[in-house]
């Protein structure tokens, strides 16, 4: 393992290479053993003809004195008498050795074999038939013999067949590495840009090359995975920002109560004192827990999310509230959701203690289904909300003119709390135009 490559683009060249020279290798071998036996094959068949041309010449006494050569010196024929004396032969071998000592038996008269003389690079082969001319024991044996062709014999075709593989091998691994070092690019312009990524700048995204492949892919699923952590980032800066702004008023009014109390106990009434100091701790409890749970919302995923009948939860919300104003309410059809209960009974709440809060006389709950989502709209016969302020409502701590705020006693987080929710389910809160009041309409995908 420790000599393995730590760079893929290496290691898919190295299996490249060592795949292309098994392949080629194989191949090779196989091609080196098919040119060897078609040329044999058809040398000996030039010879075994010649051979058995000559044997017949001899048994039948038409033989001549000095062998024709009909092939132009490619094969060489003699005639060998017991005792190795060369009796008869074509012209380019009548006055050399016999060019084999292999002596047939009269059981078997013809053999045909391969036989090889010399060294390298001298060194030469013959493809031989020997026949028996009779059974006689003074049978005179017909040789017949080819050379064979020296890039068979010093392995010239070998090392062609070798140079050919290795250059095979090289092209194979050269294409390789052009082909997975294009590939890989992106990668690692996507690894250079997420190392040059730091908690302080997270709005900086990775490279998306085009295309539905694996590379684009990651590198959608890294600016997603950026996006996601850039909003959790910046939750949780507004966490703090906001947590040290709204807790300081509380705080500040706390101290003061108590130090006045503390340095001038005779000219204060305690019960007075404590009960103040209550109402503020009540506040700080009522803004540290609205805060912790806009810092929560959407952090788990779709862990918890359940089918749910919205038509259903409305109603339950609303008939367990004891209300001080006429509330109407619209249900139409089964409308359900995907979602976390307790988040969408906390979202439905806090529109309803806004509209409690500002209605004139009436609240209306309406639950519906259109433009196939489900629609909740929440709406009061209140003062309503100028266009200008609709997105404002929705930031944390934000106050309106005095027409809606009077009797204001929330942490001024509720609004923001449910467009976080509904944003979490995949939804929209908006609010919606309506002739009189404000009405509050969150989307949902239905189940």
């Amino acid at each position: 393992m420790r000599l393995r490559p730590r760079s893929i683009r290496t290691r898919d060249t190295l299996v490249a290479a060592v795949l292309a020279a098994v392949v080629f290798g194989i191949t090779a071998a196989g091609a080196d053993f098919a040119v060897r036996s078609a040329v044999k094959a058809e040398i000996l068949q030039q010879t075994q003809a010649e051979g058995r041309r000559a044997s017949g010449g001899v048994r039948d006494g038409t033989l001549p004195v000095s062998i024709p050569d009909e092939t132009r010196g490619r094969v060489r024929i003699q005639v060998i008498a017991p005792g190795g004396r060369v009796t008869n032969a074509t012209p380019a071998v009548t006055d050399e050795p016999p060019v084999s000592r292999l002596w047939p038996s009269s059981n078997l008269r013809v053999r045909d074999y391969t036989e090889c003389h010399g060294s390298w690079p001298d060194r030469e082969c013959l493809v031989v038939e020997a026949i028996r001319a009779t059974t006689a024991p003074g049978s005179v044996v017909v040789y017949a013999a080819t050379p064979m062709p020296s890039y068979l014999v010093n392995g010239l075709l070998e090392a062609v067949l070798a140079a050919g593989v290795l250059l095979l091998v090289a092209l194979a691994a050269r294409i390789t590495w052009q082909v997975v070092g294009r590939t890989l690019g992106p990668v690692e312009a996507i690894r250079a840009q997420l190392a040059e990524i730091s908690a302080t700048d997270l709005s900086r995204r990775v490279p998306q090359p085009p295309g539905q492949d694996e590379i684009a892919q990651l590198a959608r699923t890294a600016n997603a995975t950026l996006d996601r952590l850039e909003r959790a980032v910046g939750r949780q800066r507004q966490f703090a920002s906001d947590a040290s702004h709204e807790l300081r008023t509380p705080i500040a009014g706390l101290r003061t109560n108590l130090e006045d109390a503390s340095m001038h106990p005779d000219d204060n009434d305690l019960r007075a004192v404590v009960e103040s100091a209550l109402r503020d701790t009540d506040r700080l409890e009522s803004i540290v827990t609205d805060l912790l749970l806009l810092a929560r919302i959407g952090t788990g995923g779709t862990n918890g999310q359940e089918r749910i009948d919205l038509c259903a939860l409305a109603a339950s919300e609303v008939g367990r509230r004891a209300f001080t104003l006429k509330v109407g309410t619209v249900f139409t059809g089964d409308v359900r959701v995907r979602g976390v209960r307790m988040q969408l009974v906390r979202l439905l709440g806090n529109l309803l203690d806004n509209a409690e809060r500002f209605a004139s006389s009436s609240i209306t709950v309406e639950v519906t289904r259109a433009d196939g989502e489900a629609l909740l709209t929440v709406t009061d016969d209140g003062p309503g909300i100028a266009p200008a302020d609709r997105e404002r409502v929705f930031e944390r701590f934000t106050r309106l003119d005095s027409a809606r705020s009077r009797g204001a006693g929330g942490t001024g987080l509720g609004l923001a709390i449910a467009r976080e929710i509904a944003h979490a389910h995949g939804g929209t809160l908006r609010v919606a135009d309506h002739p009189e009041g404000a009405r509050f309409a969150l989307s949902l995908p239905l189940a």
